[in-house]
């Protein structure tokens, strides 16, 4: 049986950190700084160091590996995009939009998680859909119900449907697949990854069901997470705009349920939504201000989990 959770992850650290003009043309959560590289990498170092140990203190095994300074990825400490990990021992590596996220792919990440005592037996490869000009972003463009085996995904430039429907053969997923937006001067436009309106849980899924536009497809995404037992949380667009849906639930060592975010996403919830989420698990958060402003993703995005 699949598990939703682990108390197990890989996170990447940065080497360079700053804006990625590649990624900002579709990713409105980004913002432009003046600072320098050198600034925004040791904020984001110090963000980062400061997240894993916020997670190691909760009872969280993180396997850290050292981004190269070769190739420039300012996106590497954004893993979930490139590679998932599933039982039974599968890796799965995807498609990126962005021609410098694509040289974040490596095996040696995967071979430094062997090192460690992780047995990998299958990789299934869809990069070479890139030629096609067809992107899946991973666990960014599929938001996962493991235990049901269902994917749910916005579409966009980087959540190909195409892709999703052979990701779903292979792996033996559904889709439930919609059109999620927000509003950008004055206009609706795609949120590029589905993890950042949506994230679900053992028996939870905390959603920005206003951002679907179309009423059917906003019922049957509404009908599949019911059916399935999760209490839906409902989130705005100022708090998704603020992180609070890219959220990932983990578990301790020790089995605490426990749900990963950062600061500001936390400060984003009501009283209510946090007392709804507390009578379930742990909120654990820690800020990241500088990943948040420049890389437009937050905590769910850093981290890969690992089922050992």
């Amino acid at each position: 049986m699949n598990k939703q959770t682990t108390d197990q992850l890989l996170m990447i650290r940065p080497s360079c950190f700053y804006t990625n003009e590649q990624t900002a043309t579709n990713n409105y959560f980004q913002q432009q700084t003046q600072e320098n590289q050198g600034a925004t990498t040791s904020k984001a170092q110090q963000e980062f160091d400061g997240f894993v140990s916020e997670l190691r203190s909760h009872g969280v095994v993180v396997y850290v590996w050292q981004d190269a300074i070769e190739p420039n990825t300012p996106d590497a400490l954004f893993p979930n995009n490139w590679i998932s990990f599933h039982n039974p021992k599968i890796i799965v590596t995807y498609p990126m939009y962005a021609v410098n996220r694509q040289m974040e792919v490596s095996k040696a990440p995967i071979e430094f998680l062997e090192s460690e005592g992780f047995l990998f037996s299958n990789q299934i490869d869809f990069t070479s859909f890139i030629s096609s000009n067809l992107y899946l972003e991973g666990t960014g463009s599929m938001v996962l119900d493991r235990v049901n085996q269902i994917a749910y995904c916005a579409r966009s430039e980087r959540t190909n449907p195409i892709l999703i429907d052979m990701f779903c053969q292979k792996m033996g997923y559904r889709a439930v697949v919609f059109s999620s937006f927000q509003s950008v001067n004055g206009q609706r436009q795609p949120i590029y990854h589905t993890n950042v309106m949506m994230s679900v849980g053992l028996d939870f899924a905390v959603v920005c069901l206003d951002s679907i536009d179309e009423t059917q497809e906003r019922n049957t995404l509404i009908h599949s997470l019911e059916t399935t037992g999760k209490t839906i949380i409902e989130l705005t667009e100022e708090q998704i705009h603020q992180f609070a849906g890219n959220v990932l639930e983990l578990q301790s060592n020790k089995g605490n349920r426990l749900l990963a975010m950062s600061t500001s996403a936390f400060d984003a919830l009501t009283d209510s939504q946090k007392a709804a989420l507390s009578s379930k698990l742990t909120m654990v958060h820690s800020p990241l201000p500088t990943i948040e402003r420049l890389g437009g993703g937050s905590a769910r995005c850093m981290m890969a989990e690992l089922f050992m």
